[in-house]
């Protein structure tokens, strides 16, 4: 009964074990406190890691963090006669916003439609549809919202529409997308930390200057590679993430697009900080009302402010985390030593 909205063909669980790291030190705009972070995975090392990086951020006195922007996108896409249809068409659209904003809100009382922005290409017209969905990340509601509104449009459009569909993959949903990496979908998170020398040398085992060559030598590789972003691991933590407390695991693969940095500053300390532009989190609807899931909600509330926005602060807090931890890892050395000692032997950390 507790799956029932959750899932067709129920059969049983698949059982991921869940681990905790923290406390994450956080200054946020929403998040402010000392957050346990509930991690489920399967991959041996891997919370022993994130502990770490929280205990060099802790020791530098939390991270830094700020939800920069908020919105889900629906990209709906309208079939006219040929470009000259399609330019008037969006003419209309430009027109008719209150109207649509209109239609669409009416689908919920949490929706609010931030903007429509039509795209011409040919006889073809893309709508971005841009919402904020309060404490849900939103999906689910953008696209019955986005539903209602291209049923308005149809209904009073003076422009002939051969055929419309409700996304027409503009949005960059549950895939890398260069677009979003500029702008944003979900909400747009930044995180930072200044690590002093002597935390670098003790918890790292390593220097400023190394973790900073080594982002150099590493954002080569990203490019050489075709990567959307220049990270080190963000889709460990937030499939760990996602899967211990009931977000949407999928959209690992556009909340993944990001950038990780380190510099030197003048003082020789390691300034560290990442840019998340697609973090999609939640506190209700999808899987957050699970036991399993909201347990581990409640385990993140218990550390201070929470709502939809501090979780994407904690998240941006976590994955920064996981950059120190897995460059420090690298520069001095022990990245295969700790896979080794923790995913072959016997060790508990």
């Amino acid at each position: 009964r507790p799956y029932a909205r959750n899932i067709e063909n129920y059969i049983g669980l698949a059982r991921v074990p869940v681990g905790i790291a923290g406390p994450l030190r956080v200054n946020g705009t929403f998040a402010a406190g000392e957050y346990f972070v509930p991690l489920a995975t399967t991959e041996a090392a891997l919370v022993a890691s994130y502990n770490r990086g929280m205990r060099v951020i802790r020791s530098a006195g939390g991270a830094g963090a700020a939800v920069l922007d908020e919105r889900i996108e629906r990209t709906p896409a309208f079939v006219v006669a040929d470009l000259a249809a399609a330019v008037r068409f969006a003419a209309w659209v430009r027109d008719a916003v209150p109207m649509l904003r209109a239609a669409a809100e009416r689908t919920s009382r949490h929706a609010q439609c931030l903007s429509l922005t039509p795209v011409v290409e040919g006889n073809h017209v893309y709508l971005v549809c841009a919402y904020r969905t309060g404490e849900a990340a939103g999906q689910n509601m953008a696209t019955i919202a986005t539903a209602a509104l291209c049923a308005a449009i149809c209904s009073e459009s003076p422009v002939a529409i051969r055929t419309h569909v409700v996304e027409a993959n503009l949005s960059g949903d549950k895939k890398a997308a260069f677009r979003t990496l500029a702008g944003t979908r979900g909400k747009r998170v930044s995180a930072d930390v200044t690590v002093p020398r002597s935390v670098v040398r003790e918890q790292l085992h390593t220097t400023p200057e190394a973790l900073a060559s080594f982002w150099s030598l590493a954002a080569v590789g990203a490019a050489l590679s075709g990567a959307i972003g220049i990270a080190g691991h963000f889709a460990n933590g937030l499939a760990a993430l996602a899967i211990a407390t009931g977000g949407d695991a999928a959209c690992v693969a556009e909340s993944a697009v990001g950038i990780t940095r380190y510099d030197v500053d003048a003082a020789g300390d390691l300034y560290a900080c990442v840019t998340l532009p697609n973090v999609l989190t939640a506190t209700v609807g999808g899987g957050t009302a699970l036991p399993t899931q909201r347990a581990a909600l409640d385990i993140l509330a218990a550390g201070g402010p929470f709502d939809a926005n501090a979780l994407a602060e904690i998240t941006a807090g976590l994955l920064l985390a996981g950059e120190l931890s897995i460059a420090g890892a690298l520069c001095a050395g022990e990245f295969t030593s700790a896979q080794q000692r923790l995913a072959r032997g016997t060790v508990q950390c």
